[in-house]
């Protein structure tokens, strides 16, 4: 659902706002925009492939989740992309994303301990 539903539309509304300040903040900036659109898509296709229970989903979702999250990390530490968050507040989204990823991350990994294993 995350992968799918949630994380397309954020970045997509994100990404949209950002593009004529990505224009003014130059390279940088639009190759982060493009970077982001790309790990969205990746994670896209990790949500269908868990939707669909193919081989190798959760591994795929895993190393989407992994990459999201990275993503989301150098957009915050960076000067680069477009933002509204207040002086001081970039820790506590640096804490929000760990612990957002790291959750999904955990229930990824808690859900595929407990599927049945062939014998």
């Amino acid at each position: 659902m995350f992968l799918l539903i949630v994380q397309p539309i954020v970045v997509g509304l994100g990404a949209s706002a950002s593009l004529d300040a990505a224009l003014i903040r130059g390279i940088p900036a639009m190759l982060l925009l493009i970077l982001r659109l790309a790990v969205t898509a990746v994670g896209v296709g990790a949500g269908l492939a868990l939707a669909g229970r193919r081989i190798g989903a959760e591994s795929f979702a895993r190393f989407s989740l992994i990459t999201s999250a990275v993503m989301d990390l150098i957009i915050y530490s960076t000067p680069f992309y477009p933002n509204r968050r207040a002086p001081g507040e970039t820790p506590i989204w640096i804490a929000g994303t760990v612990l957002l990823y790291g959750g999904w991350l955990l229930y990824l990994r808690r859900g595929a301990m407990n599927e049945p294993r062939d014998p």
